[in-house]
């Protein structure tokens, strides 16, 4: 029993170190290189490789990200991810991306329930708080506060849209 308890504080511990040094690892980086870096958002870096804002989310900032999962963009109907990602597309697929930005850095404990954001691209998002979680003009937030050295992620679990679409 006694083994037990040492067993589980040890354990308790190193997995504390890790995330210490996992945040610290992301809050050296810039919202592109925690994506880079990130298993579920490779959809979404080449997106914005497509979309040529890599500098821009590179820049000083500081800004918020709302960030699509590998899934949520592999639930859009079918052929749509690949007709944004065409050169002739990349006026729609930037008002997309820009859609998911916020300028500043907001926190969840910034959020409040039907608050309304100004993205990038001019329109806005709302905020839902409720039993089913936080969620940004319907998509659920499932990973809160990523930091980066020059703003915030939060992952989501679909592509929102702009209302002109």
């Amino acid at each position: 029993m006694k083994t037990q308890k040492i067993m589980r504080s040890l354990f308790g511990a190193m997995f504390a170190l890790m995330l210490t040094t996992s945040v610290a690892n992301a809050q050296s980086k810039d919202i592109v290189d925690l994506a880079v870096g990130a298993d579920n958002l490779k959809t979404l870096v080449a997106a914005v490789k497509a979309g040529g804002l890599v500098e821009t989310l590179k820049g000083d900032g500081p800004f918020t990200v709302f960030a699509p999962t590998d899934e949520a963009f592999a639930a859009l109907p079918k052929g749509t991810l690949e007709m944004l990602l065409k050169p002739e597309n990349k006026d729609k697929l930037v008002a997309i991306l820009t859609y998911h930005v916020v300028a500043g850095k907001v926190m969840s404990t910034d959020l409040s329930n039907g608050q309304k954001a100004a993205t990038v691209n001019g329109e806005k998002i709302t905020v839902s708080i409720g039993n089913g979680g936080v969620k940004i003009s319907g998509a659920k937030v499932i990973a809160a506060d990523v930091k980066a050295k020059n703003g915030v992620v939060h992952i989501i679990d679909k592509v929102i849209l702009p209302p002109n679409m």
